[in-house]
């Protein structure tokens, strides 16, 4: 049977008694369908399968399982190693199961599995409520959760699966459970950082916070500063009220507003911050990073947390060029710093970048061994990102991020965010998730036995 032949067949077959949509190569929407955020990943699925209801997804899991096709699993689509697609196998397409329902008296939000981070903050934003979940809104709640998931109030609320109650999963037999502290703990436990080895998760339920107007923006650095600043954020960030938290990164200027004009295209170093203590103490959260050197602009102000997590959507849309690699730290040692400065001179396009995120307060009162996150030890999670939107500067990206990341890997952890990690091989896997790691081969074995789910940072099934 040919191949094209064989996929209007399983279009036929999974296309019976399904509620959402199921597009194939042949339809018009196939090539509309099939891109994910990272368009250094080109696939071609032999289905993908728009779910609109739980029903569809656990049809389609069934379907994939019993036709021998690889199944992969979108939700936000912004996986940089593109684990969102698949050639010739199904993509299980979460993209309209986006609902957030929200109970302000419980502060607790239900949100679908297909949900963007901007979906999450509308509507809990409403209430005057949060919960930590990355920088970037057109991000997926799914895959951002299932790895760990941090933002700009982790040191004080810590790691967006600390905040994560109950899940609702579609298991690899087409079961439907739910995993929390009560019930499937196993399951809830490895859900927690494992990625997206243990099922297709339908909707998350999670705790909320008092969140609404933050002081928060940019303190821009020439570039000659850098090291200092570095130097004095590493030991500044971990010391600080959890109230002030700020990324620090390596970037080029855009040429936007509200960037003054004579700061635009510079090569300079920044910190992002975010403060979400009482107004009144904000001048002096701030003071100390006026004190690291002259700042070029100190853009703090007030606003809506929703704005601050939009404000690089415009910078990153989907459909660039993207190379990353991550790694976590506990320090950044002055020979590390050298480095730094080597590699920010060299930053290969406007966009490409590196940003240290601060993982400690709330996210340090978590232990080990409580969730399948490791590395609760480490102070900071660290990404180095080429991003381009024209093709041709494809290799210059990528070769700049693998030089800067191997300069740079000595002075890690040795682990890294799953979510900041390309498909680097299975002791790259293994390193991330430390002592968790043997744990997390034998819940998979129990759930996914067979490995149906392993477009993933695959965790081997436990022999």
């Amino acid at each position: 049977m040919s191949i094209l032949k064989r996929r209007s067949t399983l279009d036929a077959d999974l296309s019976a008694g399904f509620d959402g949509q199921v597009i194939g190569p042949a339809d018009a929407l196939y090539d509309e369908a099939r891109p994910v955020y990272n368009a250094m990943i080109d696939r071609r699925p032999a289905l993908l399968a728009r779910c609109r209801t739980v029903t569809d997804v656990a049809k389609a899991v069934s379907f994939g399982r019993d036709k021998d096709l690889e199944i992969a699993v979108r939700g936000g689509g912004h996986n940089g190693a593109g684990f969102g697609t698949v050639d010739n196998g199904l993509v299980i397409d979460l993209s309209a199961l986006d609902q957030v329902q929200v109970d302000p008296a419980a502060r607790r939000a239900t949100v679908g599995g297909g949900a963007l981070l901007s979906d999450l903050d509308r509507e809990t934003h409403k209430f005057g409520l949060a919960t930590p979940a990355g920088i970037i809104s057109t991000t997926g709640v799914g895959g951002l959760t299932l790895g760990g998931g941090h933002g700009y109030l982790t040191r004080k609320h810590g790691l967006t699966i600390d905040n994560l109650i109950a899940a609702e999963v579609v298991l690899a037999d087409g079961r439907v459970v739910t995993a929390s502290e009560r019930t499937n703990e196993d399951l809830f436990w490895a859900l927690r950082g494992g990625g997206g080895n243990l099922g297709v998760v339908t909707s998350f339920t999670f705790a909320l916070h008092p969140v609404s107007t933050i002081i928060g923006g940019p303190t821009l650095w020439p570039l000659e500063a850098a090291g200092d600043v570095l130097s004095w954020y590493q030991d500044f960030q971990p010391n600080a009220p959890e109230d002030l938290s700020g990324f620090f990164a390596f970037i080029t200027v855009p040429p936007v507003p509200p960037f003054p004009e004579e700061l635009h295209l510079r090569k300079m170093c920044a910190i992002v911050w975010c403060y979400t203590g009482p107004p009144e103490r904000a001048e002096n959260a701030f003071a100390p990073a006026l004190t690291a050197a002259e700042p070029a602009l100190h853009g703090v102000h007030e606003m809506p947390y929703p704005m601050l997590q939009q404000a690089f959507d415009g910078l990153y849309p989907a459909g660039h060029q993207w190379y990353w690699r991550g790694d976590f730290l506990r320090e950044v040692p002055e020979a590390a710093i050298d480095r730094h400065l080597e590699f920010a001179q060299r930053l290969p396009t406007m966009q490409s970048t590196m940003h240290i995120y601060p993982i400690d307060g709330a996210a340090h009162r978590v232990g080990e061994h409580e969730t399948a996150f490791a590395h609760r030890d480490a102070n900071f999670s660290m990404v180095i990102a080429g991003v381009d939107p024209d093709p041709a500067n494809a290799d210059a990206i990528r070769s700049w991020t693998v030089d800067y990341w191997d300069a740079i890997h000595p002075y890690s952890l040795g682990g890294a965010y799953v979510n900041f990690m390309m498909d680097e091989g299975p002791d790259r896997v293994r390193a991330t998730y430390g002592d968790n790691y043997e744990r997390l081969t034998y819940v998979k074995a129990k759930y996914d036995p067979h490995n149906l789910f392993h477009i993933n940072q695959n965790i081997p099934v436990a022999r």
